[in-house]
């Protein structure tokens, strides 16, 4: 397990969310959060968010309840990232917030 700073914020409200997931919707033992991006090129990068078994390539992060996965390539592009979670009457899932890209 990576002993440093876990390098995106989660917020409450996401932390909850994740937590109730794993309580309630049969996500096997030993399955962390991934969290990670996808594409790049002039569209730039998606993230995605899941859960999964920890790989050799992973930097593995304690979140408290549970750990946060991020592939050790994708690390740079997550630095700073922000999740949260959104449940409203137009929109229910998870928020990712880059500051870098608020500029």
């Amino acid at each position: 397990m990576q002993t440093g700073h876990l390098p995106v914020v989660i917020t409450d409200r996401a932390r909850e969310e994740v937590v109730n997931i794993l309580n309630n919707k049969n996500i096997p033992k030993g399955y962390g959060l991934r969290i990670g991006v996808r594409g790049g090129g002039c569209a730039g990068v998606s993230y995605v968010i899941g859960f999964d078994k920890p790989k050799n390539t992973d930097d593995v992060f304690s979140a408290g309840h549970f750990e946060v996965l991020i592939e050790k390539r994708n690390l740079m592009y997550l630095l700073g990232l922000k999740v949260d979670f959104v449940d409203s009457d137009t929109e229910r899932g998870f928020l990712f917030t880059n500051p870098a890209e608020e500029v």
